[in-house]
């Protein structure tokens, strides 16, 4: 069915939210425009003269579409080569979404995104347009076909979780930047004990490399194990000069809205350090290097200017 330009343009007019809420429920940056193209091809197959709330209308359809999407990829990631996060996305980047509240900041941050995984699908999509979106539970429950009742009991019980991996407070952006050069300098020093001394004592880091790139299958975990794995990793050495392919140049930036280093060959996207930096001290590196989720980082690197690196290795 053909569409007017009034259909084209009002579904156009939705997209931004589309694709953020999709990369919520996702993600995946890929993913959620496969599913808002999905849903655009969904609007164009009928009667919109019929539809009396297309917001309404879209949301539910894109909202169905991810939770199958979350449903196969469940089993698509039991055979995914080491650990799978999230595609991480620069600062700037249109489908962050909006970040006019706390909520919808933490939403979309690195950590969360990780803390996600852990939840149902069906609660990932209450949370997600409950915490980020602001979705009344009555709106919910429409769009999941749920009673408003299950709608806020599954929030709850989303929230909670979510919460519970998130109990330490974050420090603000300068005293991010400045923990961030401080473990760059430890991280160099070739010695531990600064790195230690950088970290919470139950500091984690993750890697995927997606089987592209070499990523240890299990995160390491403690503050000497993670000190140990950094203080190697930012070693220069024949094995990393030739995994980089060239010269890394370091950037510190955001990634979801939170602190983050770039590392760049060649004006290529190399990987994306996401910290979680905390009032206790570095919690958390969440690491992604498999190159297929780093397309539109490098898409968006090269669209904006990004200063003088921070650090260059090997």
């Amino acid at each position: 069915m053909a569409l007017t330009m009034t259909d084209v343009d009002r579904f156009e007019s939705s997209r931004p939210r589309l694709e953020a809420i999709a990369y919520r429920l996702l993600g995946s940056a890929s993913e959620a425009e496969d599913a808002v193209q999905e849903t655009y091809l969904r609007w164009q197959g009928t009667d919109t003269d019929r539809i009396e709330v297309p917001e309404a209308w879209l949301t539910k359809v894109l909202t169905n579409l991810c939770l199958n999407q979350l449903t196969s990829a469940r089993a698509r990631r039991e055979t995914y080569v080491g650990e799978w996060l999230p595609e991480p996305l620069l600062a700037g980047d249109p489908m962050l979404g909006p970040a006019d509240s706390a909520e919808r900041r933490e939403s979309v941050s690195y950590a969360v995104l990780a803390l996600l995984e852990r939840l149902t699908p069906s609660e990932r999509a209450v949370y997600v347009l409950r915490e980020a979106f602001d979705y009344p539970h009555r709106e919910i429950a429409g769009i999941l076909d749920l009673t408003e009742a299950a709608s806020q009991q599954i929030f709850h019980r989303a929230k909670k979780h979510v919460a519970e991996g998130r109990a330490r407070a974050e420090v603000d952006e300068a005293a991010a930047r400045r923990i961030i050069e401080e473990f760059l300098a430890a991280a160099t020093s070739g010695r531990t004990e600064p790195l230690v001394r950088l970290l919470t004592e139950d500091a984690v880091a993750v890697g995927d490399g997606g089987g592209k790139v070499p990523a240890r299958a299990r995160a390491f975990e403690g503050a000497v194990a993670v000190a140990t794995f950094m203080r190697g990793l930012f070693k220069p050495g024949p094995a990393q000069r030739a995994l980089a392919g060239g010269p890394v140049d370091l950037y510190v930036t955001s990634a979801n809205g939170g602190p983050a280093l770039v590392a760049v060959v060649a004006g290529r996207v190399f990987g994306v350090m996401c910290l979680e930096i905390t009032d206790e001290g570095i919690a958390a590196f969440r690491n992604q290097v498999n190159p297929d989720k780093l397309e539109r980082a490098t898409r968006q690197w090269a669209a904006t200017d990004h200063g003088t690196p921070l650090l260059r290795l090997f």
